[in-house]
């Protein structure tokens, strides 16, 4: 997020932010809180509000970057941890939990047959391409240029080039997110073109005796800017499955669409799966299952697995017990109730952008909305950067921080819903957006 605060407004945050800056490196933990001069510091969350801690009250339409999806403080998860914590709080022990919360995953999510526990999705992400590799002894990974894949230097790849970084379309490059990124390892990315099928079709093709995986999320590139098509998806699953290389669905976002999660709204099944966020109730998570066959890499029967994966807080019970609570909780008629309250944001967002004569778009699908202030094509990365070269962001930064004095707590233009909502605080969302864009008329 980026000015959500404005000096002299939060003193207690301001204060808070001058200790941190002596202890942490610019005064952060995580660049996607940043704000100028300083962020909002919480105190407490409750339903779908937070209270900073000069007192301002906050509709939460972000959800620690969707992974509430019941919100703040839901009694039944609140009551599990407390059960939990005063029973065993971790141990190496595995537990009761950690086999209920794999029954439910692979009895919802049409690609697992087994399924294994990580402490977030980029370590999901990072497990799933070691799957890929061991199960078909291939070394090369490919990925979405823009792609996101959490923070992990292979799959970071092309997430954000510059444009003196693409390369020819027919040919993108694999360019360093981070510096030090070694050259080696992006020989190991090949980068292809979302939405463009007929290149695509062409690289996987070419390079298909290297690769051992397409890794992409089915929701959204650039966390929520770009959609991949459906015959964009449809291909992939095709050629994958011809050229023996795995397809993996990136759902640590979009498992949050449908009861089945995305691949149970696309009609499309990967071979592998990660997974995150919605699944730990509030609490640090991730997941990765597919196939008996490929997630036979990490069985142990026969001697030392072709995969070895561990890790100390992997799959404790803490996680589990509130993951099982908050995805049992998320039925199939709470997930409608949920998206049927994302229809009525994005029909509502649709009216204020017509009738304000405000120029842009209204995305989104579930319980994720977003108005983007642009009305100019988002279909490709390439596409995006162009958007944002004609003064996107800041755009969406001004509208941000006029939805924080409305009392809205946003991403980007983008509204992640959460359980703990209801129409009355949708029409109140919808009010404040209003006001905040018929200011940003008059400036």
């Amino acid at each position: 997020m980026s000015d959500t605060s404005q000096a002299g407004d939060m003193p207690h945050s301001a204060a808070l932010f001058d200790r941190s800056r002596r202890v942490m490196p610019s005064g952060y933990t995580r660049h996607m809180v940043v704000a100028k001069p300083h962020p909002a510091y919480a105190a407490k969350g409750d339903g779908c509000r937070i209270t900073d801690v000069d007192g301002n009250s906050y509709i939460d339409w972000v959800n620690n970057f969707a992974s509430q999806i019941h919100g703040h403080n839901k009694p039944e998860i609140v009551d599990v941890i407390r059960r939990q914590v005063a029973d065993l709080m971790v141990a190496i022990l595995p537990t009761e939990w950690e086999v209920k919360l794999a029954e439910l995953l692979c009895q919802r999510i049409p690609s697992l047959d087994r399924v294994r526990f990580t402490n977030s999705g980029t370590e999901a992400n990072m497990m799933a391409v070691k799957a890929a590799r061991a199960f078909t002894a291939k070394p090369r990974i490919a990925k979405m240029e823009g792609g996101y894949h959490g923070q992990y230097d292979l799959l970071e790849a092309s997430f954000q080039p510059r444009p003196d970084q693409w390369g020819d379309a027919s040919a993108p490059r694999a360019a360093a997110h981070q510096a030090g990124t070694p050259q080696s390892l992006l020989d190991e990315v090949l980068i292809l073109p979302v939405n463009d099928i007929a290149t695509a079709r062409a690289l996987l093709r070419a390079h298909a005796d290297s690769l051992a995986a397409v890794i992409l999320d089915p929701f959204r590139l650039q966390v929520g800017l770009v959609e991949p098509r459906h015959d964009f998806l449809a291909m992939l699953r095709e050629e994958t499955a011809r050229l023996g290389i795995l397809l993996i669905f990136d759902e640590v976002w979009s498992l949050r669409l449908g009861y089945h999660g995305a691949q149970g709204c696309l009609g499309i099944t990967p071979d592998l799966t990660s997974m995150g966020k919605i699944i730990g109730g509030g609490l640090p998570v991730g997941a990765f299952g597919g196939s008996a066959a490929v997630m036979s890499v990490f069985e142990v029967e026969k001697g030392d697995p072709r995969v070895k994966h561990s890790g100390t807080f992997t799959a404790n019970p803490m996680s589990m017990a509130a993951g099982f609570t908050a995805m049992d909780l998320m039925t199939e008629a709470e997930f409608d109730r949920l998206n049927g309250l994302g229809v009525r944001m994005r029909d509502g967002l649709e009216r204020l952008r017509v009738d304000l004569g405000v120029t842009g778009q209204v995305q989104g699908s579930g319980s994720v909305s977003a108005l983007l202030l642009t009305d100019k094509p988002m279909g490709n990365y390439r596409e995006l950067v162009a958007c944002i070269g004609d003064g996107l962001l800041e755009r969406q930064g001004l509208l941000q921080k006029q939805l924080l004095k409305e009392g809205l707590l946003t991403m980007r233009g983008g509204y992640i819903g959460s359980t703990a909502m209801d129409e009355n605080d949708i029409d109140a969302t919808l009010a404040g957006v209003g006001r905040a864009l018929a200011k940003m008329k008059t400036m």
